[in-house]
């Protein structure tokens, strides 16, 4: 997919979403395509690079038919989960650390990418926008909804398993959990019931108060060995519908 028939697709996505304050900026992460731009100190542009070249050369060979798509989430998958779970399926991890909507918009059109033919996709993608970008819940959407339509272009046979953006911070009446609950409230509507299936298994994680427990999310972010089972468990017989 080429930049300009993405900018063409982005203009359609755009016009049917929510409407922004003239006080926002005219560009933000969540449909601005473009690359890593931005080092952390767990994630170099040299690093990004490699694990998006890796990542291309997987797309190259073409034996994907289940790709997982996201950050650092989708990328951290443990190995002994990974290939227990979705062993079985030709599973290919197209996750990486720290990118927003707007990393992953420009991963998808390099030409490369367009070699795969899955039969599912499970997306995760959103978080970043709240933590590394300082985006409001209907800025994170009209990213979200752009990954989705660039998605049905680009593989129009294969059905998304839309994930909701998981539960982050400790609390539940945290501002970051709350900007997650209006993000997922928005992106449930993407689910047409045929080729976008949401799903929010965030109840999941969740202790019966709302909080997070840290054997669970280390950093009331990111999985741990025991949050990665408990999502293996739960989307498993959604993964398995769809791949039928």
């Amino acid at each position: 997919m080429n930049l300009r028939l993405v900018t063409i697709l982005l203009a359609g996505v755009l016009c049917g979403g929510p409407a922004h304050s003239q006080a926002d900026p005219v560009q933000t992460c969540a449909v601005n395509i473009k690359p890593r731009t931005q080092a952390y100190p767990w994630m170099t542009i040299e690093r990004w690079k490699r694990m998006h070249e890796d990542q291309l050369a997987l797309a190259e060979k073409g034996n994907v038919d289940l790709m997982f798509l996201g950050d650092s989430i989708t990328e951290g998958w443990p190995r002994d989960i990974w290939d227990a779970s979705f062993g079985a399926y030709k599973a290919g991890n197209f996750g990486i650390g720290g990118d927003n909507t707007g990393n992953v918009l420009w991963r998808l059109q390099d030409k490369r990418m367009a070699r795969l033919s899955p039969k599912a996709i499970v997306l995760l993608i959103g978080v970043n926008n709240f933590g590394l970008c300082d985006e409001k819940p209907d800025q994170v959407f009209a990213g979200v909804k752009a990954v989705v339509a660039a998605l049905r272009k680009q593989y129009p046979d294969a059905r998304i398993l839309l994930n909701a953006v998981l539960p982050t911070g400790e609390l539940a009446s945290s501002e970051r959990r709350q900007n997650v609950v209006a993000l997922n409230k928005m992106v449930a509507t993407l689910d047409d019931g045929r080729h976008v299936v949401f799903r929010d298994y965030g109840v999941s994680f969740v202790q019966p108060d709302g909080s997070i427990g840290a054997d669970i999310m280390g950093d009331h972010l990111h999985l741990t060995q025991k949050g990665y089972a408990i999502w293996a468990d739960v989307m498993l017989p959604d993964v398995k519908k769809l791949m039928k």
